[in-house]
């Protein structure tokens, strides 16, 4: 399959999730990605603890290239090499590139059909030169406040911000690449696509938060009542919660029509749930803290295979639920192509999840393995000299 990015040349200055995501998402697109390290390579290779799997889990579909920012002579090549680029995309903290010689300003002047992204802690405004971390801006934005039971504000459990954040990044310059075809010079001879001007380009990680808390925000604007959070809250769907099977395996199954009501008390012929109260989606909803137990206990009765195998034959909601691990065995996305093969730094193979789109038939894969600290140093730069 002929990649839609194929022949767009992107320099990715980054560490962490939030570049890196953004960087891997036009890898996968086909773009020639090359991340720029320091010597010794990207500080995330090296982090542990809940940042052990970020390099790998980001880091496919890239060229690595090592140079040093703080020697002239380098500062020279990366520019000699960022003016055959079409995207340069950077998440350091605001100024570092300027500092080096880098700013965008520069860049563009050199290469005006550059598109120059920004991966920030927030946009322009008041706090533009703030610090932010996912974690700080799920604080901010509220996300926190909805994801923990009252009281207890929670992280949720991924850099849900850093990756959004990165997918947002990567739609701006897709729409960049877009207009600068647009604003190509004429139709003569010589004329390509991609031969128009580029521009400055922004994604933060404080305004995708409150993308995120938009329909929690808009629930308030709308009925002046201001949502509990998820683990407290009132569902607007009676059947709709996590319940333990008799294996004591828990399994989330929901029930969100009036029609698959009507399924889910066939299937399991329970007198109980025939209840008038139970009549309606909204009076279901109402009636929580009675229907909740109730169908605890019939699906109590069930191991979870059963209870799966019934939700599955009635077209009803229904998930196990499981660690992010157990997807390595996942049916679905072992069949699917969902997920690709890696090498890990100490040469094991492992498996990471692809991009959740599909072209056709087909799923973006892995052109290229994750790379060392520049491996790919002789491959581009020697094409500079």
């Amino acid at each position: 399959m002929t990649l839609p990015l194929e022949g767009i040349r992107v320099i990715e200055f980054s560490h962490m999730v939030m570049g890196p995501c953004c960087g891997m998402i036009l890898g996968d697109l086909g773009a020639e990605v090359i991340k720029i390290e320091p010597p010794g390579g990207d500080r995330t290779r090296h982090l542990k603890s809940s940042g052990t799997g970020f390099f790998a889990a980001l880091g496919r579909n890239k060229k690595s290239v090592v140079l040093d920012t703080s020697a002239p002579a380098d500062i020279a090549t990366l520019l000699r090499l960022i003016d055959t680029a079409d995207v340069v995309l950077e998440n350091f903290r605001p100024g570092a590139l300027a500092e080096k010689g880098l700013g965008f300003d520069v860049l563009r002047g050199r290469n005006p059909r550059l598109i120059c992204l920004s991966l920030k802690g927030f946009l322009s405004g008041p706090y533009e030169h703030r610090t932010a971390l996912d974690e700080v801006v799920q604080m901010m934005s509220g996300l926190a406040y909805m994801t923990g039971p009252p009281g207890r504000p929670l992280r949720a459990g991924a850099p849900v911000n850093d990756m959004m954040g990165g997918m947002f990044g990567a739609i701006a310059i897709l729409a960049a690449l877009r207009q600068r075809e647009a604003t190509a010079p004429g139709d003569g001879p010589g004329d390509g696509p991609g031969d128009g001007e580029g521009q400055v380009l922004a994604a933060s990680l404080f305004e995708n938060a409150a993308f995120l808390v938009s329909t929690a925000m808009l629930q308030q604007a709308m009925t002046g009542v201001a949502p509990e959070p998820m683990p407290a809250g009132r569902r607007a769907w009676g059947v709709y919660d996590v319940f333990t099977a008799s294996d004591d395996v828990q399994i989330f199954v929901g029930v969100v029509t009036d029609r698959q009501w009507e399924i889910f008390t066939g299937v399991l012929a329970d007198a109980a749930l025939a209840n008038a109260a139970f009549a309606s989606n909204n009076l279901r909803s109402a009636a929580r803290p009675s229907l909740i137990p109730l169908v605890q206990s019939i699906l109590g009765r069930m191991p979870v295979a059963a209870i799966e195998a019934l939700c599955e034959r009635a077209g009803l909601p229904f998930a196990r639920i499981n660690k992010p691990w157990d997807l390595f065995d996942d049916p679905h996305l072992k069949a699917s192509g969902g997920l690709l093969p890696i090498t890990l730094p100490d040469g094991r193979p492992a498996l990471v999840p692809a991009l959740p789109i599909q072209f056709g038939e087909s799923r973006l894969g892995v052109r290229l393995d994750l790379p060392t600290p520049g491996q790919h140093n002789d491959e581009i730069l020697g094409r500079l000299r």
